[in-house]
């Protein structure tokens, strides 16, 4: 929780996902050239939602890589905007891959997406898995080599929930547990989703940096700093006024999109050319 948090927003995490559909927004083409940004001291790169997909996840990585070389390998660090599991079929390969620590980067942040904060949830109580089911989450049950038969009745929903306890390695666990809701750097704030309009950086609340799309993503509201987000799958990541969107929606398309910001730019990197 960043500062002093207002009231939690009325909808449920339940009610989330039972009337959750995937938003689709149209990137604006004009916006995607390098553009200014305030000044960072060193090289900042933001991955966005990865959603299963180790392999393009390993490529970007490579790519970050060669980029800090060309660059003389200055400081850097590399932000995580959530999203890591669900839809994709290697959700646990992901997670192994991230709570092992290595990166590309100097340091590195692991945010906390809407996906991870439902799976933390059902690891406690099995109310919510078959939405969670519905929600991209079979894919990674079947990732730890679980095979749900849906529907289930309530006592098949604890039976899985407690099979998944089972076989989650305690280094996912705990990487799930440690992963933050935001980061801020002088210049820029890293949330998943983005954030409430209508409350300051210090005042938002977990929820909304995990779920909210609108008013924020109409909002052109100067936040004090730009907001580096995911969430809301764009064709190609988009620039605006008081914001950067980078998912591209990996897990379907095969393009895993990180910002790259340095200097006074804000250039993008991604697996597909």
């Amino acid at each position: 929780m960043t500062g002093n948090n207002p009231p939690a927003p009325p909808v449920s995490i339940r009610d989330r996902l039972r009337s959750f559909t995937p938003f689709r927004r149209k990137s604006q083409p004009d916006k995607l050239h390098p553009a200014p940004v305030p000044a960072e001291k060193r090289v900042v790169y933001a991955v966005g939602d990865i959603h299963g997909r180790y392999d393009l996840l390993i490529e970007l990585e490579d790519r970050i890589s060669r980029d800090l070389a060309e660059r003389g390998s200055p400081p850097s660090l590399l932000v995580f905007l959530g999203d890591y599991v669900d839809r994709g079929p290697e959700s646990r390969e992901v997670l192994t891959h991230l709570a092992a620590g290595a990166s590309p980067c100097d340091q590195h942040v692991f945010l906390r997406g809407n996906h991870e904060q439902v799976m933390i949830d059902l690891l406690g109580s099995a109310d919510m898995l078959d939405a969670w089911a519905k929600f991209g989450g079979i894919e990674t049950l079947v990732s730890y080599g679980l095979r749900p038969r849906l529907p289930l009745s309530p006592e098949g929903r604890e039976h899985l929930r407690r099979e998944l306890l089972r076989v989650l390695p305690p280094s996912h666990k705990s990487f799930l547990i440690a992963t933050r809701y935001s980061h801020e750097t002088d210049d820029f704030f890293f949330a998943h989703a983005g954030v409430n309009p209508a409350f300051d950086l210090e005042h938002q609340h977990p929820e909304e940096l995990m779920w909210i799309r609108e008013p924020f993503l109409s909002s052109r509201k100067n936040f004090g700093k730009r907001i580096v987000h995911g969430h809301t799958p764009v064709t190609l990541p988009d620039i605006r006024v008081n914001r950067i969107n980078v998912d591209t929606k990996a897990f379907a398309t095969g393009r895993l999109s990180t910002a790259v910001i340095a200097g006074d730019t804000c250039t993008f990197l991604s697996t597909v050319d």
